[in-house]
């Protein structure tokens, strides 16, 4: 059954100027039994490193209650995540000085972002558009640092994609 993350939280508008020159380490898209289902890393990292890090950040995310924090430090990161209906966003940062709400104000943009172009995003709309996914995720992040948050700046190039593809 396909839900749409964005039915618990209603939908407002996302801020055009958002947070600017974040250090992104990573983003991935998780449901709720732990299988990623978009993962992006804007740093070089051994496979080996990378699953050992993602499973340990996921189990960490999953096992936190509603009642805790949307946000921990973990082997040097700052981990923001946040779960919209079957999915949870994940974002680490490095640095002690990032801001965790301008990092769940780009979650939540992205998840803006995503459900206006899928019309009521869900996980399977992800499963089956990846490619699509990761083009508005690199729309807005680019070698970590968040470039654009404004959904039709982001929404506009995959577009005129979409037009090309369709004649």
């Amino acid at each position: 059954r396909r839900r749409p993350l964005l039915a618990c939280f209603g939908s407002g508008s996302a801020r055009a100027n958002g947070p600017r020159g974040m250090t992104l380490r990573f983003v991935l898209m998780v449901n709720k039994q732990g299988q990623t289902r978009l993962a992006q890393y804007y740093e070089r990292q051994p496979m080996g490193e990378r699953c050992a890090l993602e499973a340990e950040v996921i189990r960490k995310c999953l096992s936190r209650t509603e009642t805790q924090c949307s946000f921990f430090e973990y082997r040097g990161y700052k981990v923001v995540y946040r779960r919209y209906a079957s999915l949870f966003f994940i974002v680490g940062v490095e640095g002690e000085d990032e801001n965790e709400l301008s990092i769940l104000e780009f979650i939540h943009a992205l998840v803006e972002t995503l459900d206006r172009y899928f019309e009521n995003v869900c996980e399977l709309d992800i499963m089956f558009n990846l490619e699509k996914a990761h083009f508005i995720l690199d729309e807005m992040v680019m070698n970590g640092c968040i470039i654009e948050t404004n959904k039709n700046n982001v929404l506009a190039p995959i577009h005129l994609l979409d037009k090309a593809a369709a004649s």
